[in-house]
């Protein structure tokens, strides 16, 4: 019985042998009783299977069984134990039944197995699985009854497996080869005679056969002797359960008939090899040296573009697949010659270095013009890429230089110039590249006569210099027309870039002389509250007024720079319809104002140096009288000055303009009327002064008379 027949059922686990011994040396057989109910048909399958595998002497000794009813009811344990009778009834010596704790008393009165020992064959006792190892040593039982010994099922299947198949295949692959062996000895004389077909090959590889038993054993032998510190650790795959002598014995036997069947192979294809060789050799020198070397003289030219050098590459590379064809016949001959030269017999060598020195020259020959003409074609179609990199390159720069440029802003100009920049850049790059790899290609076509079998290259050589030598000139006098261009473009571009700055600084001007005029507007509005600092008011407007006339004068050279730009460039801008109107209506408004502060301060002067003038005189010579014409020019000057004050800038454009806010004006008019107010005040006081010298001078000329 095989295990792969029973394979489900013994996955299952319902009895095993673990390896285990009792005290009489005897294997101890486990039946582990489930809760579930046990499928006699099943267990009794595998009871058969596991008796199968120990050695008659093993047998001898007995078998100490036990049975793990702790989980199970008592019916089903009566009947394994029953069933042991049925099945190996001889080789029991002892069932070891074990029981849960108090729970079969009561039953064992109907069925006591110590009174049936004479019937059944075998003594069985009842055992609770702490007392079990009374009957045997700890190291032998497994882990569930409270020993040490290690026990894997599904591996012991596995191995079970392995081992069958092993013997099987083994026994089979013996047979084979003591067949093949035999037949080639009874034959060999008709061998030397004549050819012969008798070339029969093992149904399997020996090789994996022996490697298979090799693995076995080596795992048998590291299972059988693991030993720890209790001493030997018995397993289930020690010599008794799975024979290891049998695995050795197959395995000597295997070795030897697979060393003469190895030996008969040699020898026959010895024989054979070098007739093979022979016929093959030639084979090879006479297409290599015919239709091979036809082939390669055919082929010369690089090609004038990427195209045509890529179809001689595909060319070439149909020559070299034919040639590869017969190299790897040449490797496999070469190989075969080497090994016929070291095992070969001494008439023999002559013959085999001849074939093989003749063999090896035309054929290094053959592969040394195939690599320089594939090298040749590779250089030619890298130059032609290059060359039409440039080319491309080439085009996208002179298609860049013939765009117009408009001027739109300094940044755009700026990054336009750097990308024609990097684009020449990059050009000179690749026409150095283009140079040198065409040098190379030039070196490697000098060198192409010394392949030319006695054919004379010459004119090819010439047409394929001329058409590179051709392409490197072409390239450079276009390059040199793009640089030229570039130059010229690289100029306009600054000049626009120049333009753009001065529109853009004009625009500014115009937006300074705009804010000084709001300025002007917004917080000149002081007159003074004395004659000095009116004159120091009056100092600073004549500096304000001379910054405008600097912003002004930056804005028309700037606006003027522009006409003279544009005019170069051939191109029209924004300032000469919108810059100049806008700087010119601003600096008119700003020099209404200016002109109108600055007569508002010199009136303010003359009003403030007036009423300083009748205060002064006043205070410092009360007795002298001011004359009437000095009070009526200040009041006069002052009233002018507060007319003015109400009156709005008038623009040319006929737009109105008030200085600072009301509130500013009705301060400043109010300091004006109160000084106004001051002045009529001392011309009053001066009447009445004058009123009171007449009546008192006819007062004082009466006793005189």
């Amino acid at each position: 019985m095989e295990a792969t027949a029973i394979l489900p059922v013994l996955k299952k686990k319902l009895a095993f042998l673990s390896g285990g011994k009792d005290r009489r040396s005897g294997l101890i057989l486990t039946i582990p009783l489930c809760s579930e109910q046990t499928n006699m048909d099943e267990l009794s399958a595998t009871l058969d299977y596991l008796l199968s595998i120990p050695s008659e002497k093993c047998k001898a000794r007995g078998f100490t069984v036990i049975v793990d009813g702790r989980k199970s009811q008592w019916n089903v344990v009566k009947t394994v134990v029953l069933m042991l009778q049925n099945v190996i009834p001889a080789e029991v010596s002892l069932v070891c039944v074990l029981k849960p704790d108090e729970f079969w008393d009561k039953k064992v009165t109907h069925f006591c197995f110590w009174k049936e020992k004479d019937r059944l064959g075998f003594e069985v006792i009842l055992v609770s699985a702490n007392k079990l190892t009374r009957y045997i040593e700890p190291c032998q039982l497994t882990e569930e009854f409270g020993g040490s010994l290690v026990y894997d099922h599904m591996d012991w299947v596995n191995k079970r497996l392995v081992f069958e198949k092993f013997t099987k295949e083994s026994t089979s692959l013996l047979d084979e080869l003591a067949l093949i062996n035999t037949g080639s000895e009874k034959g060999s004389q008709q061998e030397q005679e004549r050819p012969t077909d008798f070339n029969i090959l093992p149904s399997v590889d020996p090789e994996t056969v022996l490697q298979t038993g090799h693995e076995l054993l080596s795992e048998l032998q590291q299972r059988r002797f693991n030993g720890s510190e209790g001493g030997v650790s018995w397993s289930p795959m020690d010599d008794e359960l799975l024979a290891q002598p049998q695995v050795v014995k197959l395995l000597d036997s295997l070795r030897e008939q697979y060393t003469r069947y190895q030996e008969v192979c040699r020898q026959r294809s010895k024989r054979t090899q070098l007739e093979e060789i022979q016929q093959k050799v030639m084979q090879v020198v006479n297409w290599l040296e015919g239709p091979g070397s036809e082939q390669l003289k055919t082929q010369w030219g690089i090609g004038d573009s990427i195209r045509a050098s890529q179809a001689l590459q595909q060319k070439h590379e149909e020559i070299e697949s034919q040639h590869s064809e017969w190299f790897a016949v040449y490797v496999e001959l070469n190989q075969q010659l080497a090994a016929l030269l070291n095992a070969g017999d001494e008439e023999d060598l002559t013959e085999l270095k001849s074939l093989q020195q003749q063999l090896s020259d035309v054929c290094y020959r053959h592969a040394s013009q195939l690599e320089f003409r594939q090298n040749l074609l590779q250089t030619a179609l890298e130059f032609h890429g290059i060359a039409q990199d440039l080319s491309q390159q080439l085009d996208g720069l002179l298609g860049m230089l013939c765009a117009d440029t408009a001027p739109t802003d300094g940044a755009t100009i700026q990054q336009t110039l750097k990308l024609l920049e990097e684009k020449l850049k990059s050009v000179d790059i690749t026409l150095q590249s283009l140079r040198e790899k065409g040098q190379a290609l030039l070196e490697q076509i000098s060198t192409q006569a010394s392949w030319a079998y006695g054919k004379d290259v010459s004119a090819e050589n010439k047409e394929n210099v001329d058409h590179i030598q051709g392409v490197m000139d072409d390239m450079q006098l276009r390059k040199q027309r793009c640089e030229d261009m570039v130059d010229v473009r690289r100029l306009k571009m600054l000049q626009m870039v120049q333009l753009l700055k001065c529109e853009e600084d004009a625009t500014q001007a115009v937006e300074w002389l705009s804010e000084l005029l709001d300025a002007l507007l917004k917080t000149h509005v002081r007159l003074g509250d004395d004659a000095s600092e009116v004159k120091i008011l009056l100092e600073k407007h004549k500096k304000f007024v001379d910054v405008a006339q600097s912003t002004y004068d930056y804005g028309r050279q700037l606006l003027q720079a522009t006409v003279v730009l544009c005019q170069s460039l051939r191109c029209t801008t924004r300032s000469s319809g919108d810059t100049l109107p806008r700087l010119n209506r601003v600096w008119k408004q700003f020099t209404v104002t200016s002109e109108e502060r600055l007569h508002r301060l010199e009136m303010a002067h003359s009003f403030h140096a007036a009423a300083e003038k009748i205060f002064k005189e006043s205070t410092e010579q009360p007795e002298t009288l001011v004359s009437i014409e000095v009070f009526d020019e200040a009041e006069g000057t002052g009233r002018s000055l507060l007319d003015r004050l109400t009156i709005p800038v008038i623009y040319p454009d006929g737009t109105e303009q008030y200085f600072g806010s009301p509130s500013d004006m009705a301060s400043t008019a109010e300091h004006i009327r109160e000084k106004i107010k001051s002045i009529s005040l001392k011309r009053q006081q001066q009447h009445e002064k004058i009123q009171q010298q007449q009546k008192e001078q006819p007062a004082t000329c009466s006793p005189d008379s």
